[in-house]
């Protein structure tokens, strides 16, 4: 599945929050990641945010996609960190 993760939250853990989405997704730009992850790689993001946010103050929103063929993104201005540099 593709997943695009976006969040707005404290100061204080957006730190951990981008070392944590590191390890399974590509950072596209400012409290934005996106990538290809199996169904496990997805539980383990789920249960690792809610570990490291508050719930009561912080938000994540998670857009799930079968794939990235199901992805049609435009952008206006520039992309700040395009995917296609991965080697």
């Amino acid at each position: 599945m593709y997943l695009i993760v976006v969040y707005d939250i404290d100061v204080t853990r957006v730190n951990k929050v981008n070392k944590f989405l590191k390890m399974y997704l590509h950072w596209r730009q400012n409290s934005v990641f996106e990538g290809e992850v199996t169904i496990s790689q997805f539980k383990k993001i789920e249960v690792g945010l809610k570990e490291i946010v508050d719930e009561e103050v912080d938000s994540i929103m998670i857009y799930k996609l079968p794939d990235k063929n199901n992805l049609e993104m435009r952008v206006i201005g520039i992309e700040k960190n395009p995917i296609e540099l991965i080697l």
